[in-house]
């Protein structure tokens, strides 16, 4: 029977192959996914590895970069979610309860503490703070069930006391899930960190960073090794009805190949920014992981190796300039953009009020408003000047 041509449009006579080779993967965009007889409808499960039955369980596209994330986190498997932030809650509903107790560092990414205490406003979570370059001020009662670390902390970058808080986790049967986007992967094994083999429960990563790099996607991921906490995790991505466009994970699956040549390279800038600011009279402390100076450089020194850092470093003003003076300097930097975010080709800054972002008394910081450089692909020769140029327009008498 001759078909009428709207038909025609819909289901099309003559397809081209569906397979070939090519530097990067198809891409597949679906909600619906066609079964091809009831056997394949019926004989599936959620559980399954790889479960193509609807577009927010997965496609090859969404899977591709999940495995991809797996492997250079040393996770095994990988969930992806809308942003940093949506992966970060997706842990904390999943693994609290009314009642229980989760512990967070002090320099908690913001955001994340904002969502804990909300929930426990609504449903009686109890949030305790810990110091995170001192393991003995983490100290759960039988309620704990979850802590929270980061390494490093993405403001003021204190690396934390990694194996002291996983030890004593562990000793206590609470899950440890560690916000990973700073070091992507790449600074260390989050699943294997240190001689003993010590290892993260889960980890967050949030991919709009490094793994992105271009500033412009929003994604995050959620890694584990354990096959019983993904298929938790996995069952609550699907009641929340979780989801990624098809076609951001593919720019995100794209920029992969380059992520370790631009992790390198703005590390290395970062690092020879940390030399020049170091020099600087208008700052009372610079904050990096690689700085003996800063706390937890004995830490990160044992865990990352290979000396790897992200791009990121922050100055603390001396405490006589006011925030109007560093709002004016943040205004006169041209190569620095006032942004949020990281890891992309365009380099960043950030100014912040300590004051009002820590519970815990820190005699590690200075006195004095923060400001936090992220450091793109741009000639650290080039931002060093931009520095320079901004800081002539503070006060003459301190400047001088």
């Amino acid at each position: 029977m001759k078909k009428n041509p709207q038909t025609t449009l819909i289901h099309a006579p003559r397809k081209a192959p569906q397979y070939i080779s090519s530097v990067q993967p198809p891409l597949f965009r679906a909600s619906t996914i066609i079964f091809n007889n009831t056997d394949a409808l019926f004989n599936r499960h959620w559980t399954d590895d790889y479960d193509y039955s609807y577009g927010t369980h997965g496609t090859p596209t969404t899977f591709t970069l999940a495995d991809n994330i797996a492997q250079i986190e040393g996770g095994q498997y990988c969930l992806l979610a809308p942003s940093g932030l949506s992966a970060i809650n997706l842990v904390n509903s999943c693994f609290l309860s009314q009642g229980d107790e989760v512990w967070v560092a002090d320099n908690i990414y913001g955001p994340n503490m904002e969502h804990l205490h909300n929930l426990q406003t609504r449903y009686g979570i109890t949030v305790k703070v810990y110091n995170p370059i001192d393991a003995d001020t983490f100290q759960p009662t039988e309620k704990a069930k979850l802590i929270w670390l980061e390494a490093a902390g993405s403001v003021t970058l204190e690396f934390p006391d990694l194996a002291g808080l996983v030890k004593k986790a562990k000793q206590h049967n609470i899950l440890t899930a560690l916000d990973n986007t700073w070091g992507a992967g790449l600074a260390f094994n989050a699943f294997d960190f240190s001689e003993e083999h010590l290892a993260v429960d889960i980890t967050v990563h949030a991919l709009t960073k490094y793994p992105s790099g271009g500033g412009d996607i929003l994604m995050g991921s959620v890694v584990t090794r354990d096959r019983k906490l993904h298929q938790q995790l996995f069952r609550m991505h699907a009641i929340q009805g979780i989801s990624v466009s098809g076609d951001d994970v593919a720019q995100v699956q794209r920029s992969l190949a380059s992520m370790q040549l631009r992790y390198q390279h703005q590390s290395q800038s970062a690092s020879t920014l940390l030399d020049w600011l170091k020099q600087q009279p208008e700052f009372v402390q610079v904050l990096h992981p690689a700085d003996e100076a800063s706390a937890g450089h004995s830490y990160w020194k044992e865990i990352c190796t290979d000396g790897q850092s992200a791009g990121l470093v922050s100055v603390i003003f001396k405490p006589e300039y006011t925030l109007e003076d560093i709002r004016r300097f943040c205004d006169a930097l041209e190569l620095f953009k006032l942004g949020f975010s990281w890891g992309g080709p365009l380099s960043l800054v950030m100014l912040y009020n300590l004051k009002d972002m820590r519970v815990l008394p820190h005699t590690h910081l200075q006195q004095g408003l923060l400001v936090r450089f992220c450091i793109g692909l741009e000639h650290p020769a080039d931002l060093i000047h931009d520095i320079e140029n901004a800081l002539k327009q503070l006060p003459t008498q301190q400047h001088e």
